[in-house]
């Protein structure tokens, strides 16, 4: 029996991995693949194994899927949700009421606001706006210190 005789049978008969058969033929295991291709069988074999393949691996899915315990996770999404809820409520509330400074006033509706002669930020003219609502903020103070009671903020 020739080398490329006896290299089929091992494959197909015995069902040996190419390593193998190179090893108890004494040649590569490229050369083994070749003679392996080459033959009539290799396609649907190939086929044969790859459906194999695939019923092998649902199988282990469903077991692995029958015994695996997913990790519970503590899921406080709902109560971050609900205590920015809260927190939004309380800010515009018209009950709720809390001091807020001049210049934090004006950061948050700045396209009210326009620089004077003098530097400071001015009321633009014409606009219709509560008597708190600050209409001159000194710009010369670094710590703004004059505070302003309001209930809503345009931000």
């Amino acid at each position: 029996m020739n080398k490329k005789d006896e290299i089929l049978k091992l494959y197909y008969e015995k069902h040996l991995k190419q390593r193998n058969i190179a090893q108890k033929v004494e040649v590569s295991q490229g050369y083994v693949s070749q003679v392996i291709k080459t033959d009539k069988r290799y396609n649907a074999n190939k086929e044969t194994k790859h459906k194999a393949s695939i019923i092998k691996k649902a199988n282990y899915n469903k077991e692995y899927y029958k015994t695996y315990k997913r990790p519970k996770k503590v899921d406080n999404s709902y109560q971050e949700m609900q205590a920015q809820l809260e927190k939004d409520v309380a800010e515009l509330s018209y009950y709720h009421s809390y001091n807020m400074f001049d210049y934090d006033f004006v950061k948050c509706n700045l396209s009210a606001y326009h620089r004077n002669s003098k530097g400071n930020l001015s009321l633009v003219n014409g606009l219709t706006v509560g008597f708190d609502v600050p209409r001159t903020v000194n710009m010369t103070i670094k710590v703004p210190t004059q505070k302003y009671k309001h209930r809503f903020c345009m931000c």
